[in-house]
């Protein structure tokens, strides 16, 4: 009978992207590897602040002399950091404690979630390969774009559960290590800024390891040693970008500069998708 058949109306993008997210989330809550990490996170800084202050005393030279060094350093503190790791290159015993000191904390901070957040979203894409739901995911005819995408807003919403985790367990940790929690000129709206930055930044950091993933696809192994070391090349932007006293200007650049790499990293993980076997 004419026109008795009901027209299929295709689906456009945002409905593509919701089905997909919402598989995605409900296949990150239900993993393992997304609790272990959350667990790493919740971990993590109160046994650096504790353990720290049981180490270093008053006069052994407390590593952290205060809370928030654990969340991040303000500008100034940041700028000192390089200069003295740039003076201990030089030479000069003095300048090079100086550095490993204040590279410690630098190092041993909030800024650590960023690398676990590489771990998480190579070893989720790479089991996406090995176990066949990446090609029975195209075979209903998905497509390749939509699975770049989900995959980067997985990925952010990842991290940003491990940065509000370790932002937590290190207010917690400073209250157990008895350290100060004044924040300086930084002030409540810093730290809110500082945050806002931090979590804006994983849309610069994401897609990078989902390119990567994408590249390396099965071999999380390779997925991971190519994201740890684009990491590493963008690390010192961190502390620069997402200081704890913060400003709107660095979390707009911060929000900004996540969804230019979202957008054409997107784009560079889709077109390698159309080009690749997915087996």
């Amino acid at each position: 009978m004419a026109g008795s058949e009901k027209r299929i109306k295709a689906r456009s993008f945002s409905d593509r992207l919701c089905t997909l997210f919402r598989a995605d989330g409900r296949r990150m809550v239900t993993t393992p590897l997304f609790w272990i990490m959350l667990g790493i996170a919740l971990t993590v800084p109160i046994l650096v602040l504790v353990m720290t202050s049981m180490v270093g005393g008053e006069e052994g030279g407390l590593m952290f002399r205060g809370t928030w060094q654990i969340i991040a350093q303000p500008a100034g503190d940041s700028m000192a950091m390089m200069a003295a790791m740039g003076s201990a290159m030089g030479g000069g015993s003095a300048d090079a404690a100086a550095a490993g000191a204040m590279d410690m904390t630098s190092m041993m901070n909030i800024n650590l979630v960023y690398f676990m957040t590489a771990v998480f979203v190579c070893l989720f894409i790479a089991e996406d390969f090995r176990s066949g739901y990446v090609k029975n995911l195209f075979t209903v005819r998905e497509r390749k774009g939509d699975y770049a995408a989900s995959k980067i807003l997985i990925g952010i919403l990842a991290g940003a559960c491990f940065l509000g985790a370790f932002f937590v367990d290190g207010v917690l940790g400073g209250a157990v290590a008895g350290l100060s929690f004044d924040l300086g000129a930084a002030g409540a709206g810093g730290l809110v800024m500082c945050m806002i930055a931090k979590i804006a930044l994983l849309g610069v950091f994401v897609p990078i390891f989902v390119t990567m993933s994408v590249i390396a696809r099965p071999r999380s192994w390779m997925s991971i040693l190519l994201s740890l070391f684009a990491g590493m090349l963008l690390f010192m932007m961190i502390p620069m970008m997402s200081p704890l006293d913060a400003g709107i200007m660095q979390a707009g650049l911060c929000l900004a500069g996540g969804a230019m790499f979202s957008l054409g990293l997107g784009a560079v993980s889709t077109g390698i998708l159309k080009r690749v076997s997915l087996v």
